[in-house]
């Protein structure tokens, strides 16, 4: 019985520690999915009602089709969402390029700083943003590149690029590299052997860093709030200043952040096989 009791014990607090955890983190989101049907009356009624009488979609056919003074807001939803794509699918692509470039070389070839420059890239990513947030922003009204994609690419892509560096770096260290010297014997360059050994091994981490990036670049809304103002605004900024002239729309945040929420969740749901792989194949090396 002691035995069973030493065992039973700590399993049970193991199991009410994650039981905490998981209602701590998905109840925000799910009462942001329940307000984003109900009615303003059903979500000011007090006693609060969990789960709206009659569901409504209302709110999320107002945020494409509406008229009137409304339809400003319709334009500039559809319009954010638009820059959000776009933002976000050209910094993963560009982030993963460069980066599997650079983490190959960082990984495979030694140099002088090798070492160095990984820990030194890392390091500048403990920095606050907020501090360089003057510098970036004298910089890019110089290079007139506020308020614009370009501008704002560049931006994320000092956000996702160490990140993408530091993970293919660890997945690319875990492959065996007899597989490339044999491939170099045979006459193999090491780009040949990159895109014909490494790259075709390395799909999951190649995969998880894809989506990591996209996310950083989908949420990021510090440099997006402040170097955009109407033509490269995302989507996160927006639903941050979603108000009319009777005030904040609750229940248009609420279903704008849930479309918002959906590509990140979707990717890790569809994807969450090849993310757990690709990050846990550098510790196992």
């Amino acid at each position: 019985m002691r035995v069973l009791s030493k065992r039973f014990v700590p399993r049970l607090l193991l199991y009410i520690l994650v039981i905490i955890i998981v209602v701590w983190t998905v109840a925000p989101y799910l009462w942001l999915i329940i307000s984003s049907f109900s009615s303003k009356i059903e979500l000011l009624t007090v006693p609060l009602r969990w789960i709206p009488s009659r569901p409504t979609l209302e709110n999320y056919r107002s945020l494409f089709f509406e008229y009137g003074e409304e339809s400003v807001n319709v334009r500039l939803f559809i319009k954010s969402l638009t820059n959000s794509v776009i933002i976000s699918l050209s910094t993963m692509s560009i982030a993963t390029v460069l980066g599997v470039f650079a983490a190959y070389a960082i990984a495979r070839l030694r140099f002088r700083g090798n070492q160095g420059m990984i820990l030194t890239m890392m390091s500048i990513q403990l920095i606050p943003p907020i501090i360089l947030v003057i510098p970036l922003y004298v910089i890019m009204r110089q290079a007139k590149l506020l308020d614009t994609h370009l501008g704002l690419i560049i931006v994320d892509l000092s956000i996702a690029l160490p990140l993408v560096i530091w993970l293919m770096r660890s997945y690319f260290a875990s492959i065996p590299s007899e597989l490339e010297d044999a491939a170099r014997i045979d006459g193999c360059t090491y780009f040949d052997a990159l895109f014909r050994i490494v790259l075709p091994l390395s799909g999951p981490g190649l995969v998880s860093v894809m989506i990591f990036a996209f996310i950083a670049s989908w949420n990021e809304y510090l440099y997006a709030f402040i170097y955009t103002n109407i033509n490269a605004k995302t989507l996160p900024v927006l639903i941050g200043e979603f108000s009319t002239k009777l005030g904040l729309e609750y229940l248009k945040i609420a279903a704008a952040g849930v479309l918002a929420s959906l590509p990140p969740v979707f990717l890790a749901l569809i994807f969450q096989r090849f993310i757990i792989r690709g990050l846990t194949a550098g510790a196992i090396k």
